[in-house]
């Protein structure tokens, strides 16, 4: 239970009508996408503007109360989810668009803004915000800025770092500040690049202003099936060696296309191997010659049917089968884990035969899909737990991520490292490494309060404390010496 004291601070920081205590209502806040991992908080918040947030956030810190920021839970690595004794900021209420600034191609957003929302309240003046996660229609602005989200268009454009120009943050003492420039430029460390990506573990991001790019003049898509995965992987590394870069290059295996033709029957092919979607974007006559060699690529490494969207409605139809995939595999399996993970461009047709043998030797199936343009996979892992297949499904899915970092890849490339795969991390740094990163959480949250037991690796000794020393009792009493 929480502190007496600490909750009524809380209550009066944010008005009691914005808390939430009821136990049934609790347990909607006690995981995010990432199911397997669960606890329920002991109280929730909803502050509607950052003063709120700031309200909160220091009737936390004066109480010693741990805190968890979260959106629309919609995050796949457990990195919202709560602690135990510990507080849910709900930022879920503050969903308004702030600014639109036609002129210098700006948006002004709170953190509760839909990712797909952004997009729409730009399109009037031509515009639109560039990262497109699978999930932009119910994701948050928030949640992107936390885990440094990319999506579809990630190869061409960049992820959210590449986007967000300024953000008012609430740091873990409920300070307000503001990190980076309107104009993009600043003088000094690059604290909104520190803190962009930081999960949740540095503060939590409040008004948000970010890039707005005008629409292409043309867009062009199409759909290609292709013999086997390998082939496939092959064209994606033809086009970058030809000095394509497509706006964006996804790809998705027989099981994934099964799953996606079954839930939205998007027109892919049900019996291909493989199938890649190459999407072009700019002038006319630049996306109209580049287009000509995409073609010649994928017909050269044996694709087997190539259909070109001629119309707008089209293009949405190869993309509605694209980005339902996710959620689409439950109609192929009654349990799924979604990873992710980062291989090189040159390795994916390796990672995906290894895949494939784990998976079978695991006795499980993996679909696959995934940002081929930049090496980006998201496995998904099939089981049943009622038939007790759950934890060789975590194992697996475990392997699956640290196997990109064998073959000179990366945990994550746009989930985050959350609950999910903080004892992974060794696999990729060094102590030195972990221990940077410690130091600098550390400068931002000394107490350990902001989303705590998130990204970095656990303590390995028992009572052994991350963040800056604390000297044990019976040191300070002079029983014992620090070696």
């Amino acid at each position: 239970m929480l502190d007496p004291a600490a909750q009524d601070a809380l209550v009066s920081a944010v008005g009691a009508e914005n808390v939430v205590s009821d136990p049934v209502q609790l347990r909607s806040y006690e995981c995010d996408g990432l199911t397997g991992f669960r606890q329920t908080p002991s109280l929730v918040v909803l502050p509607c503007d950052t003063a709120g947030v700031a309200a909160a956030v220091r009737a936390c810190h004066e109480h010693g109360v741990p805190f968890v920021a979260r959106g629309a839970g919609t995050g796949l690595s457990g990195g919202a989810m709560p602690v135990a004794e510990g507080v849910v900021i709900s930022l879920q209420r503050m969903r308004s668009v702030l600014e639109i600034d036609p002129l210098d191609h700006r948006a002004v957003l709170q953190p509760g803004v839909t990712n797909l929302d952004i997009t729409k309240a730009a399109a009037v003046h031509g515009l639109y915000y560039a990262p497109d996660p699978s999930s932009q229609q119910v994701c948050t602005i928030g949640g992107n800025v936390a885990e440094n989200s990319g999506g579809a268009h990630c190869l061409k454009y960049g992820f959210t770092t590449n986007h967000v120009l300024s953000m008012t943050v609430v740091l873990p003492d409920g300070e307000i500040v503001t990190l980076g420039e309107d104009t993009g430029e600043q003088l000094g460390p690059d604290l909104r690049g520190v803190f962009i990506g930081s999960e949740g573990t540095l503060g939590i991001v409040c008004d948000i202003t970010v890039r707005l790019l005008r629409v292409p003049e043309t867009v062009r898509t199409l759909l290609a099936d292709f013999p086997s995965v390998t082939d496939a992987g092959e064209v994606v590394s033809d086009l970058v060696a030809a000095g394509i870069i497509p706006a964006a290059v996804e790809m998705m295996d027989n099981l994934a296309i099964q799953a996606a033709e079954k839930a939205v029957a998007a027109g892919y092919t049900l019996s291909t191997p493989a199938a890649l979607v190459v999407e072009l974007d700019g002038p006319e006559a630049e996306c109209g010659a580049q287009f000509d060699r995409v073609r010649q690529i994928c017909e050269r490494h044996g694709c087997t049917r190539l259909h070109i969207a001629e119309t707008a409605e089209e293009r949405a139809k190869i993309w509605k089968g694209r980005k339902a995939a996710f959620a689409a595999v439950g109609r192929i399996s009654p349990d799924y884990i979604v990873q992710d993970g980062v291989v090189p461009r040159t390795r994916l047709a390796e990672v995906l035969g290894r895949i494939e043998g784990m998976g079978r030797d695991a006795g499980l199936r993996v679909a696959n899909v995934f940002h081929a343009g930049d090496g980006n996979l998201h496995p998904l892992v099939l089981f049943n737990e009622d038939a007790g297949e759950l934890e060789r499904a975590e194992q697996l899915s475990t392997d699956i991520a640290e196997l990109c970092v064998e073959l000179g890849g990366s945990l994550s490339g746009e989930h985050g490292i959350g609950t999910d795969k903080a004892c992974s991390m060794p696999r990729m740094f060094g102590e030195d490494d972990l221990a940077t990163m410690d130091r600098v959480r550390s400068a931002f949250d000394p107490y350990r309060l902001c989303n705590p037991g998130k990204l970095l690796p656990t303590p390995r000794l028992c009572g052994e404390q991350p963040g800056r020393y604390r000297p044990h009792p019976l040191e300070e009493a002079g029983v014992i010496e620090r070696l």
